[in-house]
């Protein structure tokens, strides 16, 4: 009997996973990421469910859609205010707010968390939603550094467990970085490439390494760009520069390294190098360490690689 409910059981969850078109979706985080993610799903006709903690947080998540949404309607609907208008209030109708996570996911085709980068948290959520959710749902994480391996291990949805890794700011990036794990299903994959598609996004397939494609390469190249000013081979000022002009890149090094976020950063090679601490790559930095010691994290706090003064950028000391 046992053995017939364990096959019941994987056979029901494969026909529902092949037979999932993503149209009900619920949002965990309304912080910038998730209420972008938000935004985009309910532009393109899917049903938005967005939670967290308070209804204060959310209410100022719904505000940012909408502040979003007007400078939208403001270029594309130039000539025709009337019409972005009814797309605004159209967009916004199409997303709710809730502060009960586990009645929001009992409908849901996919659960997206948008959360605090936190393996323990992240888990601890998906552990306690995956005993509400159906079966056919689909988990995924919006996390940039953190494996996906290890955020799903708290489930027994491991084949309807994935990546979807957006950026900053949603609305205006096309890219998607969809990950799948070495359980994550073939049918659980083509549905999620199949969403960011009707997102109107580019998804790039990966595989369920440290940073993914993106950060796996950018992260290291801004850590040797301050190792290389460590060394006194270059100042922040002209290894910008020479970035931008030499390579083309719309950010040098160090301007992006303050756009990212310093503590970010920090914490995506702190957390690379705990895992391969022999990684020459994954190694930290006296300067990165020494600015985000003292809350200077880039452009979130006015100052960190550079200070902003009057919207203007100059070179910290």
């Amino acid at each position: 009997m046992a053995f017939f409910t364990r096959q019941f059981i994987r056979g029901f969850s494969s026909t529902a996973v092949r037979n999932v078109v993503i149209k009900q979706v619920t949002v965990i985080g309304g912080g910038q990421m998730g209420a972008g993610i938000a935004q985009v799903a309910a532009s393109t006709g899917h049903s938005v469910t967005l939670v967290d903690t308070s209804e204060d947080i959310l209410k100022k998540s719904v505000k940012g859609i909408e502040g979003s949404l007007k400078r939208v309607v403001k270029k594309k609907f130039a000539d025709k205010p009337e019409a972005g208008e009814e797309f605004i209030q159209k967009v916004l109708q199409k997303v709710s707010i809730s502060t009960d996570v586990g009645s929001a996911v009992q409908s849901s085709d996919l659960v997206l968390e948008a959360i605090v980068e936190n393996l323990k948290i992240k888990q601890d959520l998906f552990g306690r939603l995956d005993k509400l959710a159906p079966a056919h749902t689909i988990f995924a994480s919006n996390t940039s550094s953190l494996p996906i391996t290890d955020i799903a291990s708290p489930t027994s949805r491991l084949d309807r467990f994935g990546g979807l890794h957006f950026f900053n700011p949603v609305p205006m990036m096309k890219l998607v970085e969809v990950i799948a794990t070495s359980s994550t299903s073939k049918e659980t994959f083509e549905s999620l490439m199949n969403f960011c598609k009707a997102l109107g996004k580019t998804p790039v397939s990966c595989k369920d390494t440290p940073g993914f494609i993106v950060n796996r390469l950018l992260v290291p190249y801004m850590g040797e760009a301050i190792r290389l000013h460590e060394r006194g081979h270059g100042s922040k000022e002209d290894i910008d520069i020479a970035m931008k002009l030499g390579a083309g890149y719309p950010m040098g090094p160090f301007e992006l390294a303050d756009y990212v976020g310093l503590d970010t950063m920090k914490f995506i090679i702190d957390g690379w190098c705990e895992k391969e601490p022999n990684n020459p790559l994954f190694q930290s930095s006296a300067l990165l360490n020494k600015l985000v010691a003292e809350g200077k994290y880039g452009r979130k706090t006015g100052e960190g690689v550079f200070q902003r003064t009057g919207g203007l950028l100059s070179l910290s000391h």
